[in-house]
């Protein structure tokens, strides 16, 4: 009896295994599609603009991705008065297409940027007020050392470490 018992279980454990092997792999072969599909899918699922428009319920643009001015991608967010508040993209070609997100005054004036600077890609970061810088921190782009630079009303410069 005991050999009977432990060929049944052994029996049972080897069917089994080749019943979940064979029930995983026909499974398989249903549910993923063969590539040629996959292919033509993904091509119809590319959309091209040079402008993208995300408006709230009323109808007023809230965001938008385009080219900016200077022929540069930007995602620009606005406020529900209409007025451009943040920036996200790339400057130009000119000053290295440098990543940078900018938050914008109730005036539409930059009051923070977050960019990389230099050849080197450095991070900064410039707190204006009404236009103006009045601090700038980062590293600087050709030592890598930290510096924080502040400026007084008049504009005057003051270092407080490192140099900028």
């Amino acid at each position: 009896m005991t050999n009977t018992f432990y060929a049944g279980i052994l029996g049972g454990l080897i069917g089994g295994i080749v019943a979940a092997s064979l029930l995983i792999h026909l499974d398989r072969s249903r549910t993923i599609p063969s590539r040629a599909p996959t292919v033509a899918m993904r091509s119809q699922d590319v959309v091209s603009a040079s402008r993208i428009r995300l408006m709230d319920a009323g109808g007023k643009v809230r965001a938008e991705l385009t080219m900016s001015a200077d022929n540069s991608p930007a995602l620009f967010f606005y406020d529900s008065a209409g007025r451009n508040r943040m920036v996200m993209g790339l400057y130009s070609p000119a000053e290295g297409e440098a990543p940078s997100v900018v938050l914008n005054d109730a005036e539409k004036r930059a009051a923070g940027i977050f960019r990389l600077f230099g050849s080197r890609d450095t991070p900064v970061i410039v707190l204006k007020n009404q236009g103006r810088d009045r601090s700038v921190y980062g590293l600087n782009p050709t030592s890598m050392d930290p510096f924080l630079a502040n400026y007084a009303g008049d504009g005057k410069k003051s270092d407080v470490f490192g140099s900028y």
